[in-house]
């Protein structure tokens, strides 16, 4: 990569770990960094051909408005602050079947898919980091405790990806994520714990 390309890169690994540092403190400004990291990753993944991860950054734009909404938005009987907007809960059981089945048999489709029909490298392992991080993405959205776990296979995945591509810079941040997703998982259990929503 250029010189260019390498800051870029830089500046949207700095931006991307004030967003999930944010994130496991409950932050709405979690999400403004999050637009700005993965709207530079959409390019950064462009020009390494990992077509996955590209059309995974231009969703995840969606995604971190997605939750901006939703971690701002408060009833209209509402006083609270923003932590208490949406509460911390686990998925129901047969919720954590469905969302397991998503992610395998998506990630099955849309590596079927790239190793066909483009020069994608490692198509399957990018087609299961691509669809695992939309569920959690989706699923921290919604403050529902599994996102750190999926998180956490995520990255492993993508450290592993990203090093034998070379972007040793990502590779690291992942590393960074995935320390980061560890201590999420642990802070939001603990905060369930010493919530109500035990029942959710």
């Amino acid at each position: 990569m250029t010189l260019i390309d390498q800051m870029l890169e830089w500046t949207a690994a700095i931006s991307g770990v004030l967003c999930v540092y944010l994130l496991t403190k409950e932050k709405i400004w979690a999400w403004i960094f999050g637009l700005f990291s993965v709207g530079i990753y959409v390019y950064i993944f462009w020009i390494n051909k990992l077509y996955s991860d590209t059309i995974l950054h231009v969703v995840y734009v969606v995604l971190n408005a997605y939750g901006l909404f939703v971690w701002t938005r408060k009833s209209a009987h509402s006083q609270v602050s923003e932590q208490d907007v949406l509460p911390i809960t686990w998925l129901p059981v047969n919720q954590r079947w469905i969302y397991l089945g998503v992610i395998v048999l998506g990630s099955l489709l849309w590596g079927y898919g790239m190793n066909r029909y483009t020069d994608a490298s490692y198509p399957y392992p990018d087609a299961f980091t691509t669809v695992a991080s939309l569920v959690a993405q989706y699923l921290i959205a919604r403050k529902r405790i599994e996102n750190w776990l999926i998180w956490i296979v995520v990255d492993v995945v993508a450290i592993v990806i990203y090093g034998f591509k070379g972007i040793w810079v990502t590779s690291g941040l992942y590393l960074v994520y995935l320390v980061l997703s560890v201590l999420g998982f642990l802070e939001w259990k603990k905060k369930w714990l010493g919530s109500s929503n035990h029942s959710s």
